[in-house]
């Protein structure tokens, strides 16, 4: 099983290496719209990886992630607007993600510890977001109300150097590639870390966990706070690259879609909910443009179709499937013993 383990392991760097060197090679080949929508959605992924890392690692679901994403990009939002120069872009980046990370230590502090089950979570969550989105419309002075906020494209502010403007679509669409790949393989390693190990045991076991002496309500905390942290830093640069920020990003319709993104793609593995924000987010795009009435339905349908034939997601039937071929490979290249053994098994 460990061989097993570790073969899925590789194979899914594997596999998220070969993405990423593909994506690399994208403006070689066609250019125009999709460089420049391609980084929105690779941030989509960014904030559905916010989730399953709280989802898939800690059993947590949480239907707020919309508003720390809209936090972060009203954050990035009026940094640029305060006359920072060069430097606008990072203060915007550092408050989003700070801010982010901040609220939902806050609420996480309070929830977790008066022992707030799941289903009671999700609504405390949910509501959140909903107040989010009242205040960026009720602060019109500040952030725009239903006009929403223009926001002017950063720059890489390299001190003694200049700077690197990335108002053109292919300087953010690099800039955000090589933030997305440093992103995944961070939040790769910090679940196969003992903190990653710790929200597994929490997530199989939680009353285990507490009689071993683990504090699950700071572990919890500590994992929401990442999560809200990375929600915000995803927001601040789908801000400043998409150029507007509204209230709807703060809405219940957009926390909902986070969760169906992480849901279809695999709420057990980063690179399934990374690419489930892609791919969902750009074919939900495609479907409102052809069927602007009915393209909720049709990925309602797929959505219940992913869901009833794998609980895990897209992702969790492809590991199946390789863990059969690699487990059938395994069988077939071992002697005779151990061949009766597993059939026996």
């Amino acid at each position: 099983m460990k061989a097993l383990f570790a073969m899925g392991l590789r194979g899914e760097k594997a596999v998220a290496l070969a993405l990423f060197a593909l994506l690399a090679l994208v403006p070689a080949i066609i250019d125009g719209y999709p460089i420049y929508i391609l980084p929105q959605y690779l941030l989509f992924g960014v904030l559905a990886m916010s989730l399953g890392l709280l989802w898939g690692w800690a059993s947590i679901v949480s239907f707020g992630q919309a508003a720390f994403f809209a936090i972060g990009a009203y954050g990035m939002g009026l940094a640029m607007q305060a006359g920072l120069g060069g430097w606008g872009g990072y203060a915007g980046i550092i408050c989003g993600a700070v801010a982010g990370g901040l609220l939902a230590a806050i609420a996480g502090y309070f929830l977790f510890s008066a022992g707030v089950k799941s289903t009671y979570f999700v609504l405390i969550t949910l509501a959140l977001s909903i107040i989010v989105e009242q205040l960026a419309v009720s602060q019109s002075e500040i952030t725009g109300g239903y006009n929403g906020l223009f926001v002017d494209r950063m720059a890489l502010a390299l001190g003694p150097l200049g700077e690197v403007p990335l108002t053109g679509d292919l300087a953010s669409y690099y800039a955000v590639l090589v933030v997305v790949p440093l992103l995944y393989f961070g939040l790769l390693a910090l679940t196969r870390s003992s903190f990653g190990k710790v929200l597994v045991g929490i997530r199989e076991n939680e009353d285990r966990m507490t009689a071993l002496g683990y504090n699950v309500s700071f572990y919890k905390t500590i994992a929401f706070s990442l999560s809200g942290a990375l929600a915000g830093f995803a927001g601040s640069l789908y801000a400043t690259h998409a150029g507007f920020v509204s209230p709807s990003l703060a809405g219940v319709n957009f926390s909902t879609e986070v969760v169906v993104w992480v849901a279809i793609g695999g709420r057990l593995s980063l690179l399934g909910a990374l690419m489930g924000g892609v791919v969902v987010s750009a074919l939900s795009n495609y479907l409102s443009s052809i069927s602007p009435q009915y393209w909720q339905l049709v990925l309602g349908f797929i959505f219940i179709f992913v869901i009833m034939f794998s609980r895990d997601g897209l992702a969790g039937a492809f590991a199946s499937v390789a863990n059969r071929f690699w487990r059938r490979r395994a069988v077939n290249g071992s002697t005779p013993e151990a061949r009766g053994e597993a059939s026996n098994g």
